[in-house]
């Protein structure tokens, strides 16, 4: 099943003619160099910026069609550098539920702190004295604590050393076994291989090509 499709999408002088089905359940790796427009495409694929020409379809439907939060709930971004929310940590996992009218679950924020190698102890921690590190999971969480469609990861993972890297790749992987679909831009090639079912490369704006990986 298609679950997001790019239709001949450009954007300024920074995407050309993408073309693209993604369906439900795949893990894109998307790799290239600096500048080639990766995060451009997740941008837009998350409806933050409009294309120049071209349509994108999410079941079904056009992108534009969809209110922008209601759509960004199902499609989320997790950018590379994150931008957390209020003062304090616990005001960044509360807003899923809040913006949902729903009371926060306080287990569900706890299993993911321990799934993240993170103490609880940082839910009352200041924004401003987290590490990168630190910001780039809880963020991360964040998007996850309401389960999208489709999780759209932006290099983030360019702030944890190697063991809290293995350890995020570990959720995504289960999070993908479990049906969210993954589109994940990195630099790191063995990453881009390592649980990805499909490796997307794009070069000075185009899709130079689209590999299918067999990870078993």
């Amino acid at each position: 099943m298609t679950l997001l499709k790019l239709n001949s999408i450009y954007y300024k002088d920074i995407l050309k003619n993408i073309n693209l089905d993604i369906n439900k359940g795949d893990y894109f790796s998307i790799i290239g160099p600096s500048g080639s427009g990766k995060s451009t495409l997740l941008k837009l694929c998350s409806n933050l910026i409009s294309s120049s020409k071209g349509d994108i379809i999410y079941k079904d439907k056009n992108i534009m069609d969809y209110s922008p939060m209601e759509y960004r709930k199902q499609v989320a971004y997790c950018f590379q550098t994150p931008y957390l929310f209020g003062d304090k940590v616990i005001n960044n996992l509360t807003f899923p539920f809040n913006i949902r009218n729903i009371v926060p679950d306080k287990k569900l924020i706890s299993k993911y702190l321990e799934m993240f190698n993170l103490d609880e102890e940082i839910l009352n921690k200041e924004n401003k004295n987290l590490s990168g590190g630190e910001k780039q999971r809880i963020s991360l969480i964040r998007t996850l604590l309401c389960k999208p469609e489709i999780l759209l990861l932006d290099e983030v993972t360019s702030a944890l050393d190697a063991e809290n890297t293995q350890i995020v790749e570990e959720v995504i992987k289960k999070l993908n076994k479990d049906g969210i679909t993954i589109l994940w831009v990195t630099h790191n090639l063995e990453q881009s291989k390592k649980n990805a079912n499909k490796l997307l490369t794009i070069e000075a704006g185009e899709i130079k090509s689209l590999e299918v990986i067999d990870n078993g």
